[in-house]
C-alpha cells in the first residue's frame, strides 16, 4: 500500500486528485499508477484504469487473474468495471468513498446480478492516512 500511496503524493504533485494504484501478481508488482485525468484530458484516466492498463500490457493478456490491486480510495463505478472485467483476484483500498465510490459504497457494482467477476474485497487499508491525503489535497485547493 506504501507504493500506492507514492503515486497519490505524485498525483497530488501533479494537481491531480491523490490517487494511487498498484497491481501485483506473484508477489511483484506489474503496476503502478496515480489519476492523470487532468493530464492526459482524460475522464479514464483513474488511478486504477491507467494500472490496469500497464499491467494487461507488462503480462500480454486482457485478463489480470491471480493478480491483486491496492488503492487508496474506494474504486468508482468504472473503476469497478474494469476491475471486475479484467478478473482481478482481490482488492485492498483505503478510505471508502460515501459519495463516488461503487464496492461498498454507492451502486455496490459487485453485489450486482449483472457483475460477472467480483474480487474478494478487503477495505479499510492505511484508511485515516487516504482519507487525510485526500481532505488536505482538497483543503489547500480551497485556500
Amino acid at each position: 500500500m506504501e507504493v500506492a500511496f507514492e503515486e497519490a503524493r505524485a498525483a497530488a504533485s501533479r494537481g491531480e486528485v491523490p490517487v494511487g494504484a498498484v497491481i501485483v501478481k506473484s508477489g511483484l508488482i506489474i503496476a503502478r499508477a496515480g489519476n492523470r485525468t487532468r493530464e492526459k484530458n482524460d475522464p479514464t484516466a483513474h488511478a486504477e484504469i491507467e494500472a490496469i492498463r500497464m499491467a494487461c500490457a507488462e503480462i500480454g493478456d486482457e485478463r489480470l487473474t491471480d493478480a491483486d490491486l491496492y488503492v487508496t480510495l474506494e474504486p468508482c463505478t468504472l473503476c469497478a468495471a474494469a476491475i471486475s472485467f479484467a478478473r482481478i483476484r482481490r482488492l485492498y483500498y483505503g478510505a471508502s468513498d460515501p459519495k463516488g465510490g461503487a464496492v461498498d459504497s454507492g451502486v455496490r457494482f459487485f453485489a450486482q446480478p449483472t457483475c460477472h467477476h467480483a474480487p474478494d474485497v478487503y477495505s479499510g487499508f492505511s484508511e485515516r492516512q487516504s482519507a487525510e491525503l485526500l481532505r488536505s489535497f482538497f483543503r489547500d485547493r480551497r485556500d
